[in-house]
C-alpha cells in the first residue's frame, strides 16, 4: 500500500528524534532524500494522477521536502564532528598550516628600490594620483603645445583634473614644501592611455627621485645611478650614459645597461633640473642645482624575474604570482 505525504512526514519526524550521530544523519538524508529515497517515490505518484491531483501532491511533497531539508541542516549544526568527538580526535597529529601571503613582485620591486635609496639618504615619499595640469605639466616645464598634454596622451577627468602620467608631480609638491638641501624618491602608480600588450599597460608604476641642494653635480648623479644599478642588477653590471632631451632636465641623460644577448636596453631617464622648474616652486635658481631621475619599475622586475608580458603583473593568477 502506498503511503501518503502525511504519513512519510509522521514517520520522517519519529526517526528525525532518534538521530544521534552524523552517521545518523547521512543514512536518514539517504533514506527520505537520495535517488532512490522516499521522496522520489512520492514524486514518481505524480504521473499516476489527474491535472488537480497533481497540483495538490507536489506542493505538498515539496513542502515536506522543504521541511526534511531544514531539519538536517539544524541537526548537522548541532551534532558533534567525528573527527572531534572524545576518543576521535589525536591531538599528537600537525595542525593544519594556514597559507600565508605575500607581496606581489611589484611591490618586492618597489621595496627593493626603496632600501637601495634609503642606504644613500633618499626619503620616500607620495603624493596624490588624480593631478592638476600645474603639477603634472606646467611646473616641470612640459610646454602648452606638447604632445603629453593632448588627451590621446593623459586621461582628463570631466572636472578638468587628471590622473598623473608621472610621479615627478611629487617632486614639485614636495619642494613647493621644504627647503633644500632634499634627497627623495617617489614610487607610486601612473596612468597613460596606451594600447595594452606585452609592454605597455595603461596603469604601471614609477619611481621618481630628486636631490637638491646648493653644490650638486653631474659626477654626483652618475656615481648615485652607478651605484644604485650595480645594487639592483649586480656588481659587473655594465652602464652607458647617452644625451637625451626632457623638458624637465637640462643636460638629460638615457641609462642603459648591458643586458645579455640582448645588447644594451634603456632602464631610466635623468638629467640635471631645469632652472624652470626650481623657479616654478620659488627657489633661487643663482642658489641650488639638482638632479632627477625616473624609472618604470615594471621594467625593471620583468628583468629581474625573467617574465616576458607585462599583463602578468595584472591578472590575478595565483599560479604566476606564488613563483615569486
Amino acid at each position: 500500500m502506498n503511503p501518503t505525504v502525511s504519513e512519510v512526514e509522521k514517520e520522517a519526524q519519529a526517526q528525525l528524534k532518534d538521530i544521534g550521530s552524523r552517521e545518523d544523519l547521512e543514512a536518514f538524508r539517504i533514506a527520505y532524500l537520495g535517488k532512490k529515497g522516499k521522496l522520489g517515490e512520492l514524486m514518481a505518484r505524480l504521473k499516476t494522477l489527474s491535472a488537480e491531483e497533481r497540483r495538490d501532491w507536489g506542493r505538498e511533497v515539496n513542502r515536506l521536502k522543504g521541511y526534511l531539508e531544514e531539519s538536517l541542516r539544524t541537526l548537522c549544526e548541532s551534532l558533534p564532528d567525528a573527527s572531534t568527538s572524545e576518543g576521535n580526535f589525536d591531538e599528537t597529529l600537525p595542525g593544519i598550516r594556514p597559507a600565508v601571503g605575500k607581496l606581489h613582485p611589484i611591490s618586492q620591486t618597489i621595496r627593493e628600490i626603496c632600501r637601495i635609496f634609503g642606504r644613500m639618504g633618499f626619503a620616500v615619499v607620495e603624493g596624490p594620483e588624480v593631478e592638476t595640469e600645474f603639477y603634472n605639466f606646467t611646473a616641470l616645464n612640459i610646454s602648452l603645445d606638447h604632445a603629453s598634454r593632448d588627451s590621446f596622451d593623459t586621461f582628463y577627468t570631466d572636472s578638468g583634473s587628471l590622473l598623473r602620467s608621472q610621479t615627478s608631480t611629487v617632486q614639485i609638491r614636495v619642494m613647493e614644501k621644504n627647503d633644500p638641501p632634499l634627497r627623495i624618491i617617489a614610487p607610486g602608480r601612473v596612468y597613460r592611455p596606451d594600447t595594452v600588450d606585452a609592454s605597455h599597460s595603461f596603469m604601471f608604476h614609477q619611481i621618481e627621485g630628486l636631490m637638491v641642494d646648493d653644490k650638486t653635480n653631474f659626477s654626483e648623479l652618475k656615481g648615485v645611478l652607478y651605484w644604485f644599478l650595480r645594487e639592483l642588477f649586480g656588481s659587473s653590471t655594465k652602464i652607458r650614459f647617452r644625451p637625451h632631451f626632457f623638458p624637465f632636465t637640462e643636460p638629460s641623460v638615457e641609462v642603459d645597461i648591458q643586458w645579455g644577448d640582448k645588447g644594451w636596453l634603456e632602464i631610466l631617464g635623468a638629467g640635471f633640473v631645469n632652472p624652470k622648474v626650481f623657479e616654478a616652486v620659488g627657489y633661487d635658481t643663482k642658489k641650488v642645482r639638482g638632479f632627477a631621475f625616473g624609472l618604470g619599475v615594471e621594467r625593471i622586475a620583468m628583468l629581474r624575474l625573467g617574465i616576458p608580458d607585462i599583463r602578468y603583473f595584472y591578472e590575478n593568477d595565483l599560479r604566476f604570482l606564488r613563483q615569486f
